[in-house]
């Protein structure tokens, strides 16, 4: 199993607190920031743009982890600053030309995700799996922070751990997004997650920040 990595979800950060809290994550090894763009058409809500990403990308020294929950990502993909060490996630769901968006990603030296929803199929990702680095599994249905784990995610996260196993792609992480709080994250790490896209319910929530990403390596380290 890869090993653990954590992606706080920028969405979720008070915005008057913002270098604080990236400073924070520098000083404790945060892997990748995830960012949520969000067009209000492919879901019901808008949070961040092309500007926030790029400075991001200019003032933290930590890769982004860009969630793409757009229409036509392969369309739009020009207009975000991403590179060689970042991922970026498209969403089965709203590509119309699945394969265009995920080369495109990969031609920028950046590594491709493939995120599908609670209800698609995890066989859906099969298709693809030559291209990519990752599959972003949806916990929750994309759109809003703060919302319960689907039903059945956990057997979503081990049935595709599977899939990808058994064709030959154990390199091929799998990252969670949604609910993922200090009593499910373990949960999802026996499963066969390795990224851990986390925000109000736990690193991001109450308490000290330091403390909080403390408590959250030491679960996923003991899963």
């Amino acid at each position: 199993m890869l090993a653990p990595a954590i992606s706080p979800s920028l969405m979720c950060a008070d915005i008057f607190k913002l270098r604080e809290i990236i400073d924070a994550f520098e000083a404790n090894g945060i892997e990748y920031l995830h960012i949520d763009v969000m067009d209000g058409q492919f879901v019901p809500n808008f949070c961040l743009g092309t500007d926030y990403c790029r400075r991001l990308k200019a003032g933290a020294s930590i890769p982004l982890d860009i969630h793409l929950m757009v229409t036509e990502p392969e369309e739009k993909l020009k207009a975000f600053p991403f590179g060689p060490g970042d991922f970026v996630s498209v969403h089965f769901e709203s590509a119309s030309d699945v394969t265009g968006a995920l080369n495109a990603v990969r031609e920028r030296g950046a590594g491709a995700f493939l995120a599908i929803n609670p209800n698609t199929p995890v066989e859906a990702v099969k298709p693809f799996l030559p291209l990519l680095e990752g599959v972003l599994l949806m916990t929750v249905y994309p759109g809003f922070a703060g919302q319960k784990m689907t039903d059945g995610s956990l057997e979503r996260i081990t049935a595709l751990r599977k899939l990808l196993d058994e064709a030959g792609r154990p390199d091929c992480r799998i990252e969670v997004d949604g609910n993922v709080n200090y009593e499910k994250a373990p949960l999802m790490r026996k499963a066969g997650a390795d990224i851990f896209v986390v925000g109000t319910s736990s690193v991001l929530g109450p308490g000290d920040i330091d403390e909080n990403i403390r408590r959250m390596r030491g679960l996923l380290a003991q899963s």
